[in-house]
């Protein structure tokens, strides 16, 4: 039972999916300087940052906000 959600832009976009594109426009150096958490700086991977990212809700907010003006540009 899927509801449609028109105001949500990221209705249907997975977090991996997110983590995924940044890493591979950015790469985990440049989106470490950008969005300053420790899990991009410090031996990132994309499971231990997706861990942090499901249980720190203003760095999740943070790294979708990124994801959304990359969209807006066209550049994911």
């Amino acid at each position: 039972m899927s509801k449609e959600q028109p105001n949500n832009p990221l209705h249907g976009i997975r977090l991996d999916t997110i983590l995924h594109a940044l890493v591979d426009h950015f790469g985990w150096a440049a989106l470490g300087k950008i969005i300053r958490i420790n899990c991009f700086n410090s031996n990132p991977t994309i499971n231990s940052s997706l861990k942090f990212l499901r249980q720190t809700p203003w760095a999740r907010q943070k790294v979708e906000e990124l994801y959304l003006e990359l969209k807006r540009d066209g550049l994911v």
